[in-house]
């Protein structure tokens, strides 16, 4: 019964290094997916999840063979690991936690404004490097293909995305028929052509920045129960440790390995 631990840190090692693979198929989907279009909050995701896929292994096989080091150094690691993944998921809550669409009256959509988002997100999204590769994943994905061929009733009945909200339309309250008014500056960025439309408004950014918002919330859910699941995992690991450091001495648990008692100069007394 003592080597208990060291089969369920075994298994459990086993499971968090499948766990892994959806962590980092997660980081791989928002930077590849054609909607989001965003990839500076995929970079922590991937590396603490290959990070997790390396120390599991070493875990699995330090728990069955009983490797003490090797268990020791996965510990320490999993104690920092905890905490990173920790530290992540609140760091996106509070990047992402300011932001959404404000309603339009009459209207199925929400319209988003950037300064409503969190000052590292627009900093992000307003780098101009950045955002040239963002527009570029924006026109490959044709989020606006449809829009541009909807009718006025269409706009009244209709939902949009984040993105076909702020990239493929002007604002709602740009009235080109009183072209002497102080608009918006996004209603002077916005053009009919389809290379260009809202694609350089701040209106895009934000919409932008809402479909991060929207995901990195989706995926913090599995970030704190991958948490929860590390604590259970390093408590057994302990407990594994241990028994890794008595099988390397060769002395099962229950023996005595005192061979020779001398009492003390008193004990006669």
């Amino acid at each position: 019964m003592y080597r208990f631990s060291n089969t369920v840190i075994g298994f459990l090692n086993l499971f968090t290094l499948l766990a892994s693979i959806p962590i980092i198929g997660a980081g791989l989907w928002m930077a590849r997916s054609s909607t989001t279009c965003e990839s500076f909050l995929q970079t922590p995701l991937l590396v603490v999840g290959f990070v997790i896929l390396i120390i599991s292994l070493a875990g699995f096989i330090g728990a069955c063979f009983h490797v003490a080091w090797a268990l020791w150094v996965y510990l320490v690691i999993m104690l920092f690991l905890i905490g990173a993944l920790m530290a992540l998921t609140i760091f996106g809550f509070i990047v992402t936690g300011a932001g959404g669409g404000v309603v339009v009256p009459g209207r199925m959509y929400r319209e988003y404004h950037l300064d409503n988002y969190s000052p590292w997100l627009r900093k992000r999204i307003e780098d101009p490097h950045y955002w040239l590769t963002v527009k570029s994943c924006i026109l490959g994905s044709k989020a606006c293909s449809k829009v541009v061929l909807w009718t006025p009733f269409d706009y009244l009945t209709k939902d949009m995305t984040p993105i076909q909200s702020g990239c493929c339309k002007p604002p709602t309250s740009c009235n080109y028929a009183a072209a002497t008014l102080a608009q918006e500056a996004d209603c002077y960025r916005w053009n009919n052509a389809p290379p260009v439309l809202c694609y350089d408004c701040d209106s895009c950014k934000a919409g932008v920045l809402e479909d991060v918002r929207r995901d990195w919330h989706k995926l913090s859910v599995l970030n704190i129960v991958m948490v929860i699941v590390l604590i259970g995992i390093y408590s057994i690991g302990c407990c594994a440790f241990q028994n890794a450091k008595r099988a390397e001495t060769d002395y099962p648990y229950g023996h005595n390995r005192m061979y020779k008692v001398r009492p003390r100069w008193d004990f006669h007394w």
